[in-house]
């Protein structure tokens, strides 16, 4: 296994672990689950300004609920099952049918359309062990799943309007490329061929309004509409297939969702099926392998380590610490009995892109002296410290989305791998439609 592949990373930076007698399941460490809340509020933050109310929906429903929805049929053998004598149950694989069930609490009226939720949701796929591949498929998983209830007449927008939202996300953590591909018809399907031809024009035509031109997977679209998949590009040339964008009109009908139509009818709203990541954990896995191990600033779990020379300055390295904190910065006190040599390779063994060292003339000025992962460094007042990184990490990937990732862990190769896997390889999605 490469030094650079997730599994290793992992372990090494302490974001998470695995064990043998809970397969496919992630137990997430302090800074693991740092760096996994700051992509997930990333995310809770652009979904917001586009309109997306967060929604959350349980993990344990009735095994009825899910045959009516047809996920029993396609999902049954991957679903975890609980029997309590009087009711079968099961933990959800994806959350899309919770969603029509908000929707169908109360009267909706075309006025209100569109309406979208979006929910990070608790997932549980009783997936194959060999299948499963550190935190980029497992038995648990969190997906960022989001749902729009519209009219045929604001589909075409709809589309476009996530499309240039999802390529919005995937430069700013620094993917500029990527791939579209439109998967059609599969040879079982619901719905009539009329609807399908509908359905594959306006999703290939929301691609070229955006501006790109999607590849054709024949046969590959869910069992209820076609598909856009969106596959990033690494910068080893490996391609990743995470986003996904669905038309559905057949999960409305079988949960009976409806509104009142302009002419006062019931009419039968079209769902559309989003997630830019898929799963949350599987993208972080993406990022680390993407970037070295060594995540651009505003991602790293720990991104200032200060640091007193000794234990004179202890009172003002606390200081310096809450300075930090109190400014949104995630910052963490390296004050232990090594020496500061010894402190520094630590944190640069951690992948903390930032240093701040305090010793006897940074605590008489009020500074600190603010040191790189490449060794240049400055001795800046405290409030202008503060100030720097605090624009630094506003920065999002920009960076990287310029120019690549950042300096590289010690050991990191850029344009070599011995990963799991190569140039080509589409794993399998983790996207609602699996």
């Amino acid at each position: 296994m490469d030094d650079l592949d997730h599994r290793n990373l992992g372990v090494k930076l302490k974001l998470w672990h695995l064990q043998e007698d809970a397969p496919g399941m992630v137990f997430w460490h302090p800074r693991g689950y740092a760096l996994y809340r700051v992509l997930e509020d990333y995310v809770r933050g652009k979904m917001r300004r586009a309109g997306y109310a967060e929604v959350r929906t349980p993990q344990l429903l009735p095994q009825e609920f899910w045959g009516r929805s047809g996920h029993w049929d396609k999902f049954g053998e991957q679903m975890f099952r609980i029997d309590d004598g009087e009711l079968a149950m099961a933990l959800k694989p994806m959350s899309c049918p919770c969603h029509v069930q908000i929707f169908n609490k109360g009267l909706r009226s075309w006025r209100e359309l569109p309406i979208r939720y979006a929910e990070f949701g608790a997932c549980h796929r009783n997936e194959p062990s060999g299948s499963l591949h550190g935190i980029m498929r497992t038995r648990a998983f969190e997906q960022d799943d989001a749902h729009v209830f519209c009219r045929e007449q604001e589909v075409e927008g709809e589309v476009a309007s996530f499309i240039a939202l999802l390529g919005e996300v995937y430069r700013e953590l620094g993917f500029p490329d990527y791939e579209v591909a439109l998967a059609t018809r599969p040879a079982v399907r619901a719905g009539d061929d009329a609807t399908w031809d509908w359905s594959e024009a306006k999703l290939g035509d929301a691609a070229r309004q955006c501006g790109l031109v999607p590849h054709i997977h024949p046969g590959e679209g869910a069992f209820y509409g076609p598909k856009l998949e969106f596959a990033l590009r690494d910068r080893l040339g490996r391609s990743w297939q995470c986003g996904t964008v669905q038309l559905d009109g057949v999960l409305p009908q079988r949960l009976e969702a409806s509104y009142v139509a302009p002419d006062g009818s019931r009419a039968r709203p079209l769902m559309i099926h989003h997630a830019i990541f898929g799963s949350l954990s599987r993208m972080i896995a993406i990022l680390l392998e993407h970037h070295g191990g060594v995540l651009p600033f505003w991602l790293s779990p720990d991104q200032v380590a200060v640091a007193p020379i000794s234990k004179d300055q202890a009172g003002y390295g606390a200081e310096v610490l809450a300075a930090f904190r109190d400014a949104g910065i995630r910052a963490v006190a390296y004050d232990g009995a090594d020496t500061l040599s010894r402190r520094i390779v630590a944190a640069h063994e951690m992948s903390v892109p930032v240093m701040a060292i305090v010793g006897g003339r940074e605590m008489r000025n009020g500074g600190v002296r603010l040191r790189e992962r490449d060794g240049s460094q400055a001795d800046v007042p405290l409030a202008e410290a503060v100030s720097r990184l605090q624009a630094r990490a506003r920065l999002r990937a920009h960076h990287g989305a310029r120019n690549g990732p950042e300096p590289s862990a010690p050991g990191a190769r850029p344009g070599t791998t011995k990963g799991s896997h190569t140039s080509g390889v589409r794993p399998l999605p983790r996207s609602e439609a699996d």
